[in-house]
């Protein structure tokens, strides 16, 4: 009889966590559907590409000492081969673009060792997008701005950087975003 007890008690525990995490699930799910998506989109999208945009490395820099209010430019990228998306988030991350030199005929910035030494010391930018509460917007980006991995970004927000981290990454709080075509 004892055994019988064991696993009726086991087979309710069983039940009771499956309920509660369905549960945990509909909310979550209840959060992300209650956003007005298509009013969150267009209050983020920008119509044009604001000036002064700036690389991640002179952001770094521009952001040393204390947050700042910048504007950024980059490509929607993960270093070495990770996903830039966080799937269920509106967030991902952007790497430097290739130089000026990089855009002539027949140039592989993935080849050239410039390009790759210059890259390769810029800091990656992890890009979050906010509510009203600062806390992150419960939508995939991708879904949200239809953005794709390797798109060229112009990002506006609040940056900020930690150098004591490990690794270089600027925190950009964004507030705005235009896709270039």
């Amino acid at each position: 009889m004892n055994l019988f007890h064991a696993l009726s008690r086991l087979t309710a525990a069983l039940a009771f966590a499956v309920f509660i995490g369905s549960q945990l699930n509909v909310c979550s799910n209840g959060l992300a559907a209650s956003i007005d998506v298509d009013n969150v989109r267009s209050s983020l999208m920008l119509k044009s590409e604001p000036a002064g945009a700036m690389t991640p490395t002179a952001a770094k820099a521009a952001v040393a000492k204390a947050p700042k209010q910048l504007v950024i430019a980059g490509r929607i990228a993960g270093s070495k081969g990770m996903d830039p998306f966080v799937k269920g988030k509106a967030s991902f991350a952007m790497l430097q673009l290739p130089d000026d030199h990089a855009s002539q005929p027949g140039h592989n910035a993935d080849d050239c060792p410039f390009c790759k030494k210059r890259l390769a010391k810029a800091p990656m930018v992890a890009v979050q997008f906010v509510g009203s509460d600062n806390k992150e917007l419960p939508i995939d980006a991708r879904d949200l701005f239809g953005v794709k991995n390797g798109e060229e970004v112009v990002i506006r927000g609040v940056a900020s950087f930690n150098a004591k981290l490990a690794l270089p990454i600027i925190q950009l709080q964004a507030d705005g975003i235009f896709i270039r075509k």
